[in-house]
């Protein structure tokens, strides 16, 4: 830095010099007026009146007339010297002559014009060692470390802008505690952990905790993600962690904060022939740097990861990262107090109850909710209201969920009767199934990839299910499958992610719940991922080929049940389903006590057969 600084201020003082040369060349390198011959100018001195004065400036000589004014220098050629005129002036006795002592002075500006072009082409050498230092900045800068250092006197995030974890915010409010008084825990003899691990699925809020941490405590905050470490070339990883932790060690007390350490932090020597060498010299670092802090260098390495099973035990044991701090989806009460953060501001209508969105959005993160908060503003500005509705919230939702409306989209009759029996297949098989979730709406306008939607809430937050809820959810699922082939006489390709879904929970119920009452209370096959090939190839059978083939009779009886479940359902409520159906086509959507009433009433009673292919129009 001190060389480049250096280098930046001589380039500006020989622009400086060249421009003070310049400006002397300019007023005393020229003289205006006619130059005239010395020999002339002695005439003009023998007679009398013409000359007023004579200014000597070095070989320059000044003649002031009564009527103008003549500039002319000596001339070797002439023959006549400066000298001999000035004597022939001083015998007239009436002539003003002044000798300016100026010599030094136009030797001086001669020199300095005769330097000039070696300065100039001084000044572009310099230029370009400058440029030359510059890039050899860059090339040692490449080792230092890229993370971003926020001061925390004016904090712009605190505990009170993160709502939904009030478990981890009271974990990490001890670290805040001991990077404001570290002598209350120093004086009964404990140890703040070096390293707190944040884990969490994706968008629920580790990032901002983390920067929440930074704002309470008021200390700086280095900020970084584990790729920035790795590069192409071996080596600069580690030597950016260096530079990191030199820095934090600097600046303490402070926090380092990693997103995504996984990048860096994976397993080593994961993968056939071994692992990547460069990603290993860093975690190597990180694990070097954090064991060799000192018992009093108040620096809090924070870390966020959503994959901590693929982290290397070293970088998890006590003394590097020993405390795992979980954030989990937030439940009802969570999301209702991040909805009234993300809300806080904004224009709401009085018919908006955050309470009722809140329940309808289980399994959403904080940034589902916030993006959902976003989206409704958006929609609101769209529609040229004022303020935020409820409409627009329930719009939202389902943006969320499977993406925006796609009303554009041009079907033919045939298409929109079959879609609007597969959805009310789903809801009424839902419905009628005592452990299913409640419907809460249904629709066939298409959204995202799907031609019809059907949304499920349930009654209370779950983190487990029973085997009998296991059930009904497929059921549910095989119910629009079943439906169209009870009304149509045939199958669509409608059905083909419903298929997909029902397979995995069925597998899941035989391999890994031990649901399967022929092959008992046990799982099949092992998920201990090898990292560097990655998850699907992971699984290690522990099982035979007899054994995998009664897993997929299993499998195969446990769906076929379903199916069989879900057509008895619909056959004996025939009726509601054409109910149902039929309502869809006319309306397309919908939702809330106008769909719990049409369930719960009478259904008509059945004039003729539901439509067949061959009777359905084609428009």
């Amino acid at each position: 830095m001190m060389g480049t600084r250096w280098m930046r201020n001589s380039f500006i003082y020989l622009l400086v010099i060249g421009a003070v040369v310049l400006v002397f060349f300019t007023f005393f390198g020229s003289r205006d007026g006619r130059r005239v011959k010395i020999s002339q100018v002695i005439q003009w001195a023998q007679e009398e009146g013409k000359i007023r004065s004579i200014v000597v400036d070095g070989n320059s000589l000044t003649i002031t007339t009564k009527d103008s004014q003549e500039v002319f220098t000596s001339s070797k050629e002439e023959g006549v010297s400066i000298v001999e005129l000035l004597q022939g002036v001083d015998a007239k006795g009436n002539i003003e002559v002044e000798v300016k002592g100026s010599r030094g002075l136009s030797s001086l500006v001669g020199l300095l014009i005769n330097f000039l072009p070696l300065l100039f082409f001084g000044a572009i050498l310099l230029f370009m060692m400058r440029q030359a230092q510059g890039s050899s900045n860059q090339t040692l800068s490449f080792g230092r470390s890229r993370a971003r250092m926020f001061v925390g006197n004016k904090p712009t995030v605190t505990f009170s802008d993160v709502a939904g974890v009030d478990e981890p915010k009271a974990e990490l409010q001890e670290v805040v505690e001991f990077l404001k008084y570290p002598e209350r825990f120093v004086a009964l003899g404990a140890r703040i952990p070096r390293g707190v691990l944040l884990v969490g699925p994706p968008g629920t809020g580790k990032t901002l905790l983390g920067r929440a941490v930074a704002g309470e405590a008021g200390v700086p905050f280095f900020s970084i993600s584990g790729s920035e470490f790795v590069e192409m070339f071996v080596g600069v990883g580690a030597s950016r962690v260096r530079d990191l932790f030199d820095q934090a060690k600097r600046n303490a007390p402070c926090i380092v904060f990693v997103d995504e350490i996984d990048a860096v932090g994976r397993h080593r020597g994961a993968g056939p022939g071994g692992g990547h060498d460069e990603r290993e010299q860093t975690l190597n670092q990180i694990l070097v740097e954090m064991d060799g802090f000192d018992s009093n260098t108040n620096v809090i390495v924070l870390a966020a990861t959503n994959r901590p099973d693929i982290l290397d035990p070293a970088l998890l044991r006590p003394g590097r990262f020993d405390r795992r701090v979980v954030l989990d989806l937030p439940d009802i009460t969570g999301r209702l107090a991040i909805l009234k953060v993300h809300t806080k501001g904004k224009p709401l209508d009085e018919s908006v109850n955050l309470e009722v969105i809140a329940k309808e959005t289980p399994g959403f993160s904080g940034a589902d909710l916030a993006n959902l908060v976003n989206e409704a503003a958006i929609l609101a500005a769209r529609r040229m209201k004022k303020v935020v509705g409820f409409d627009e919230f329930g719009e939202a939702i389902d943006r969320v969920i499977a993406g925006p409306e796609r009303k554009s989209r041009i079907i033919s009759h045939r298409e929109k009767e079959i879609t609007a029996y597969h959805e009310a297949g789903h809801a009424l098989v839902g419905h009628l199934l005592p452990h299913a979730d409640p419907v809460q709406k249904v629709s066939i306008v298409a959204r995202g990839m799907m031609g019809g939607y059907t949304r499920f809430i349930p009654p209370e937050d779950r983190y487990m299910f029973t085997k009998s809820q296991f059930k009904a959810m497929l059921a549910t699922t095989l119910g629009g499958r079943t439906a169209e082939e009870m009304v149509f006489h045939e199958i669509t390709t409608g059905a083909s992610n419903d298929l997909e879904n029902a397979t995995h929970v069925a597998r899941n119920m035989v391999t890994r719940y031990g649901m399967s009452e022929k092959l008992g209370p046990r799982t099949f096959g092992k998920r201990q991922e090898l990292i560097f090939l990655g998850k699907e190839i992971a699984e290690e059978r522990d099982y035979s080929d007899s054994m995998a083939r009664e897993i997929d009779q299993e499998v195969n009886t446990i769906i076929q049940e379903a199916y069989s479940t879900a057509r008895q359902v619909l056959e004996t409520h025939r009726a509601k389903l054409v109910q149902l159906a039929r309502h869809l086509i006319t309306h397309e959507t919908i939702e809330g006590e106008e769909l719990k009433k049409l369930l719960h009433s009478e259904a008509p009673p059945l004039e003729s057969e539901a439509p067949s292919p061959a009777a359905t129009p084609t428009n």
